[in-house]
């Protein structure tokens, strides 16, 4: 199983980005898909999460800005991020946990992509 993000980059504050995260491999059935980041010299914070069905959670410092949405057929999560802050700045990560081919659940990583706002 692999989870490859994508979406990083370069963004002057107040812009967008739009972070995917692709599941691949042999994979049964993913339920809760999350973003975390880390910033330089900080702990991995959980940033959003969503569940199979829809149902969303953020942390304080993204609400109304950012926005998180999957698409089950394709095994994938998006993150929409809006109205960015210099504070922003991290590698963000994704994180699935999912039925793998020894049939248990487990967390799997993605292998980051930069984020970085600045004028």
């Amino acid at each position: 199983v692999q989870l490859q993000a994508s979406g990083g980059g370069l963004v002057q504050p107040g812009g967008s980005l739009r972070l995917s995260c692709a599941a691949s491999g042999v994979i049964f059935n993913i339920n809760t898909m999350s973003w975390y980041r880390q910033a330089p010299g900080k702990q991995r914070e959980l940033v959003a999460t969503i569940t199979r069905d829809g149902r969303t959670n953020y942390v304080d410092s993204v609400k109304g800005r950012f926005t998180i949405s999957r698409d089950n057929a394709k095994k994938t999560v998006y993150m929409q991020m809006n109205n960015l802050k210099p504070e922003d700045t991290a590698v963000y990560y994704c994180n699935a946990n999912l039925l793998d081919a020894s049939a248990s659940w487990s967390f799997y990583w993605g292998q980051g992509t930069q984020v970085t706002v600045s004028s």
